[in-house]
């Protein structure tokens, strides 16, 4: 299985970004900040992003952070 981006694996999951954030409790920005390589979530967070995708958490990744 190729590498998937999370933004790729939220869009996998038919979620928004919005209904992402509801479900993990944090903010849109947050989302966000990911999907552009801003920040990365926690492990229990990627958890939670594979089990809703349905994609093993090895195969899904944080693009580098931006300067």
């Amino acid at each position: 299985m190729p590498r998937i981006t999370l933004e790729a694996a939220r869009i996998n999951a038919k979620l928004t970004q919005r209904q992402l954030a509801e479900i993990l409790e944090i903010s849109v920005g947050t989302v966000n900040n990911w999907e552009n390589g801003k920040s990365e979530p926690s492990l229990s967070q990627l958890r939670k992003i594979s089990e809703l995708s349905g994609i093993p958490m090895d195969f899904i990744f944080v693009p580098e952070k931006s300067n």
